[in-house]
């Protein structure tokens, strides 16, 4: 399922971010405060879904082989050990933790890591996680997510993984009620979480007015020690043939203005099996060709477009120092 940000509502958003300080639009992007020299175009090829199932991790694991250069990880879900295993063997990978609210498919489910008696508001009348974010938002209180994404990262760290970074499955985190719960573990543990505060190019859209509230929430993560991002794009393409799906990508790359920029795919290696998960199989298999088609590799090298990792961009943070 594409990633599609939900943003909060004004009044909520308001009180979160009372107290702050944040204040203009720097004019500076944060690829620059980061140490990459003015006018950089750097870019995150992020895989969401790992661990969601076998066909998910193999997507995952051979668009590492092309241009994807991060992951994260769904913890409540059956194939995590799976992946576990592979990063084991490859512990520089960039892999962080998809915080996962919601099981969203019809015939494939999951339920929380701390428990349904632990976060009842989490779960469904079956003891699933719910399948809608606005369900996730009507029943569950701040608390009860908090305790669900600490015991995710607890799980994680549990089973070996060093999380590179946090960021939300479907949307989730970026809900009035748990933005705060999602900013505040994130700081507490020193990992970075996928916020984004610069140009917004294409998240803006879907941000609306909220931008200069998240340009104050980027603010308090950036001041905290964490880096920022300029720009998310949720879903880079939306064609059906493939050599289309190429053009927009293309395109896409050609027009990103100066700073970082996460751009995410949903690779799969789909077998029989996926078709009784998800009616996705088509689309995320052409991701996962997009992640390795010469073409997309040479456009970025030819374009000076760096590719980067959020194992990075902390480096490159407490570097900038404050």
């Amino acid at each position: 399922m594409p990633v599609n940000v939900v943003f909060c509502t004004v009044a909520a958003l308001c009180t979160v971010a009372g107290g702050l300080g944040g204040g203009p639009e720097t004019q500076m992007t944060y690829a620059e405060r980061l140490g990459w020299p003015r006018g950089t175009r750097a870019v995150i090829f992020h895989v969401d879904d790992a661990g969601m199932s076998y066909d998910s991790n193999m997507g995952t694991i051979r668009a590492l082989e092309g241009v994807a250069t991060s992951l994260s990880i769904m913890m409540p879900c059956p194939w995590v050990p799976h992946v576990a295993a592979y990063l084991k063997d490859h512990p520089q990978a960039d892999a962080g933790i998809h915080l996962t609210l919601t099981a969203e498919w019809k015939s494939y489910r999951w339920g929380p890591v701390a428990g349904p008696s632990v976060v009842p508001g989490l779960v469904d009348p079956q003891g699933y996680l719910w399948q809608r974010v606005a369900d996730v938002v009507r029943h569950a209180t701040a608390e009860e997510f908090e305790r669900e994404i600490r015991a995710q990262i607890d799980k994680a760290l549990a089973m070996g993984l060093v999380p590179t970074h946090l960021d939300s499955h479907m949307g989730t985190c970026f809900q009035a009620p748990f933005i705060e719960a999602y900013v505040k573990v994130g700081i507490e543990k020193k990992i970075p979480v996928l916020m984004f505060g610069g140009h917004m190019q294409h998240v803006g859209a879907e941000a609306g007015d909220f931008k200069p509230l998240l340009h104050v929430l980027a603010d308090r993560v950036w001041k905290a020690g964490l880096p920022v991002i300029d720009d998310l794009v949720t879903q880079p393409t939306d064609a059906k043939e493939y050599e289309q799906r190429k053009r927009q990508l293309l395109q896409l790359l050609g027009g990103l203005k100066p700073g970082v920029t996460q751009i995410i795919v949903h690779c799969t290696a789909p077998t029989e099996a996926f078709a009784h998960i998800s009616g996705t199989g088509n689309a995320r298999e052409a991701e996962l060709r997009l992640m390795l088609d010469p073409d997309i590799r040479a456009f970025l090298r030819d374009r000076e477009i760096v590719l980067t990792t959020w194992r990075e961009l902390k480096s490159r943070r407490e570097a900038a120092g404050s």
